[in-house]
């Protein structure tokens, strides 16, 4: 085992490295070795789930081989921790900015330099690496450098400080979330100034919002009224702060808002000021300040909105277990839906709370079967509906806690995690180290409206203007999702278009076909439709679901559930995103596991670690996407997905299923890197047994531009556009082998015989094309040519390398195509011959004639015909 660890008292420089360690060291745990300084604490607790960081008691120190130290070489500083440095076996990794002491620890690593953040250090690392950021861990990262360096202005700072700081600007450091977590040292005035406004300083309830109003008067102009303002913020944690200050001749004010209800720019406004809505400030000539808070307390009345409460973000209906169930049925519970704990209930009162660190305990000591009321919790942290989040937020943080159930006159009304929380505080939650936080530049790329006006057919951007309507009517929330907003995204158009309804789904989709006129294909098994506006182009309609496997491989159970459980249940991160398509909300985008971050960096990335096990399809999925935009599965992706083919889990897979997917394959443009993929993980064999991958790689790479070839010729036209590929995949194999497969994937027999038709000609249809052309009768050719499917031209072509032989074939193809006959059947039926093989017989005769010039003109081919029926039926004459 691997672990990053640091001082105690933690601060944002020890946080901020152990973190940037991390991209170094991918593998290791991230161990806090004591207490954490307040702001890191508070950060820690909030970003709990990103961050993913262990306590010493989680870790079993006997199991450390690496111990990789920041901000110190002090073993006195790391806490037990120190007692392992020194042991035989345990490689030790040292990255620290202070000077070296006596006593301190030595490594087999060692970057020690004097700058003013140990933080520095490792960001030069990793740009020296070429490692990606992202916006979070940048923010972090400037965080630690900030806080060390007294924002650059501390003694101890080296240019290289700053440019650590540049280059994190450029990776989206968030300076707001920085000024929010580092305060700044103040002058004498500055302090006087707070104290007189912290003692003149009224808390007001405002349509569900604090606002504290806080009011002083000086002789002398003081600099710094906003940071003084953020100070307050600071210290009374207070949702809005106005402070104001008359100083000479005027009155300055200061407006900071942490909550979107309270857009602190719209209400400074008034007195001509300006900024944005978390900050802003306005300055009143000649006013007197008691004055201008009464006028400012009238405007915030107006301007402020009643702010977003538990029952706005939380999930409902809750899961629940009552406290008969069993241990391992709880444990089940968990598993199922991903939850980390579960309300216990009695009817409809809350009367406990069990965890999965309990659930894991009682297993551990083999008592699965007991009851779960012996082991939960009834300490219960609960909040009301009309609790603002702002509040449920200090909650968590004040009770370490990650979720809170919503509790209505002793009923359970729902329940709000700390990512519901984070949600609303940032605008969309990423996995670790990947949150976006919300400010300025982000508040545009979370509404891609302009973006989907722009990618869109008007046709479909009318239809999804509608569902949104239609769902407003009927207050319900609507979403458009998956592929439609990936495709978006990435500047491409999109037919496929996916909604999610938390409401009924059903009832929406007809309401939506019954507006457009469309037909409306129902499956209440799964509470989705499927509205059909042509052949062309349909819309899948679904309630927001959840699905969860009985066992790997298994196909899916469906239950119906909010919109962040149904998009967890897709395959990848850029698959898992939505777009809000009410009215007030169009275009907004909802991105809980960071597939926008994904998209841009070109990773395919699953959502959990188990998604190759419950639905090995996905692994033919991750190919088939990673190939068609040119990107790259994400490294720790790439380990599951090799694991899973390891264990072979696509032998527990129906061919049915594969079939499903491999179709996709096979009709895309790049199916021969998506193949020649597979084969590299492994995969062919489970698609393709028995046959040999790099004996048909040369032509599978060249299908592609032989069938635009033959297309611009106008000789490829099939309905079937999954066959050339798979033809090309098989034209090497043993009959049986083919047909094997064939049936293994339930081909029809036509299709079948298709296959099995190309991997009989193709041999002799190469000879003889090679051959000159006195030595082969045209007649010949074309009769090898045409006992082939169309679908096996392209593989042909690929084999015929060389471009004054591919022109050949196209003559012949041409020349076949000319030398059709002018005369049909029913010439032969009006001759008096009865319909049968007979007819079939004689055209090709009269085709073959034709093809070598032995018959040109209609009167001939009729002479022709005459003397071919008279011959071969004997005389004897018609019916």
């Amino acid at each position: 085992m691997e672990i990053i660890t640091t001082h105690t008292n933690t601060d944002m420089d020890g946080l901020a490295a152990m973190v940037a360690a991390q991209k170094l060291y991918p593998e290791a745990k991230m161990v806090l070795p004591g207490k954490l300084s307040r702001n890191v604490e508070e950060f820690v607790s909030l970003h709990k789930d990103t961050l993913n960081v262990y306590n010493i008691r989680q870790i079993d120190l006997g199991q450390v081989k690496r111990v990789v130290m920041v901000d110190t070489k002090n073993p006195r500083r790391v806490g037990k921790i120190g007692d392992i440095l020194s042991k035989p076996g345990v490689d030790v990794h040292i990255y620290d900015h202070h000077p070296w002491m006596e006593g301190d620890v030595r490594g087999s690593v060692e970057v020690v330099d004097p700058v003013g953040a140990t933080v520095t250090l490792l960001v030069e690392k990793i740009k020296e690496a070429g490692l990606s950021l992202t916006s979070l861990e940048a923010t972090i990262f400037a965080l630690g450098i900030y806080g060390d360096t007294g924002s650059l202005m501390f003694t101890n700072t080296t240019h290289r400080d700053a440019e650590a700081v540049s280059y994190l600007l450029k990776k989206g450091a968030n300076l707001a979330v920085v000024a929010e977590f580092l305060g700044r040292p103040m002058t004498d005035e500055q302090k006087k100034l707070l104290k007189e406004l912290l003692n003149n300083a009224d808390l007001h309830q405002i349509n569900g919002v604090k606002v504290l109003l806080a009011r002083a008067k000086t002789d002398e102009f003081v600099v710094g009224l906003s940071m003084i303002n953020h100070m307050i913020s600071e210290i009374e944690r207070i949702d809005v702060v106005f402070v104001l200050a008359e100083m000479d001749d005027r009155v300055h004010i200061a407006g900071r808002s942490s909550i979107p209800q309270a857009n602190v720019a719209e209400i400074l406004k008034h007195f001509g000021g300006g900024g944005h809505a978390g900050a802003a400030s306005a300055t009143v000539k000649n006013g007197n300040v008691e004055d201008i808070v009464w006028e400012l307390l009238d405007v915030i009345y107006k301007k402020v909105r009643p702010p977003l409460c538990a029952a706005d973000i939380m999930s409902s209906p809750v899961k629940t277990v009552t406290p008969e169930m069993s241990i391992a049925e709880a444990g089940t519970i968990m598993l199922r839906y991903g939850h980390t704990g579960l309300p216990v209930v009695k009817g409809d009162k809350l009367i406990g709370v069990i965890s999965r660190r309990d659930v894991e305990k009682a297993n551990h000591h083999g008592l699965g079967h007991a009851p779960v009321k012996g082991f939960m919790s009834v300490r219960v942290v609960s909040v009301p509906s009309d609790m603002p989040v702002s509040e449920v937020q200090q909650l968590m943080i004040n009770h370490d806690i990650g979720r809170v159930p919503v509790v209505d006159d002793g009923k359970l009304v729902g329940i709000v995690s700390r990512t519901d929380v984070l949600r609303t505080l940032h605008g969309e939650v990423q996995n670790r180290h990947k949150t976006i936080y919300n400010n300025g530049s982000q508040l545009t790329r979370r509404n891609i409206s302009w973006i989907m006006r722009k990618n869109l057919s008007p046709t479909v951007w009318g239809i999804l203007k509608q569902a949104g309507k239609i769902a407003d009517e009927m207050n319900y929330k609507v979403y458009a999702a998956g592929g439609l907003v990936r495709d978006v995204l990435l500047g491409h158009a999109s037919l496929d278009v996916d909604l999610v309804v938390e409401g009924d789904g059903i009832l929406l989709a007809e309401a939506l076909g019954e507006h457009h006129g469309a037909r409306v294909r129902v499956h209440k098994q799964f509470g989705t439709a499927e509205v059909v506006f042509s052949e062309e182009f349909k819309i899948d309609v679904a309630t927001a679901r959840l699905e969860f496997y009985a066992y790997p491989a298994a196909l899916p159970q469906v239950e119906s559930s909010s919109l962040h459980q149904d998009l967890y249940r897709r395959d990848f991160t850029i698959n898992a995103m939505a777009v809000c398509l009410n009215d007030k909300k169009f275009g907004n985008i909802v991105d809980f596991f960071n597939g926008r971050e994904d998209l841009e960096q070109g990773l395919i990335r699953v959502l959990h670690n188990l998604s190759f096990i419950e639905d090995p399809i996905r692994i033919l999925r991750a190919v088939r996407f990673e190939q068609r935009y040119g990107f790259k599965i994400e490294q720790q992706t790439l380990k599951f997905l090799k694991e899973a083919v390891r264990q072979s889990v696509l032998a527990r897979v129906t061919p049915e299923r594969i079939w499903e997917e491999l179709k996709h394959i096979l009709v895309e443009r790049e199916a021969a890197p998506m193949l020649r993929r597979l084969e590299e993980l492994k995969v062919w064999s489970f698609i393709f047994p028995g046959v040999n991958y790099w004996e048909v790689d040369p032509v599978l790479r060249d299908l592609s531009q032989s069938m635009d070839l033959l297309d611009s010729w106008g000789y490829f036209q099939t309905s079937e556009k999954w066959l050339p590929h798979l033809i090309a995949a098989l034209h090497w194999s043993d009959m049986e082998v083919a047909r094997g497969i064939c049936e293994r994937y339930h081909l029809s027999k036509r299709q079948t015989g298709k296959v099995l038709a190309a991997l009989k000609g193709w041999r002799e249809a190469i000879a003889m094309i090679w051959k000159a052309p006195e030595d082969v009768k045209t007649s010949q050719l074309a009769g090898v040519l045409l006992e082939m499917p169309r679908e096996s031209y392209p593989m042909l072509l690929a084999i015929l390398e060389e471009d004054w032989i591919k022109e050949r074939f196209r003559q012949l193809l041409n020349t076949i195509m000319d030398s059709k006959p002018t005369i049909n059947g029913k010439y032969i039926k009006k001759l008096g011959y009865p319909p049968g093989p007979l007819y079939r017989e004689t055209l090709d005769a009269l085709w073959r004639e034709r093809l070598d010039g032995n018959v040109r003109t209609e009167e001939e081919e009729q002479f022709f015909v005459r003397n071919y029926l008279s011959r071969v039926t004997g005389g004897e004459k018609k019916c």
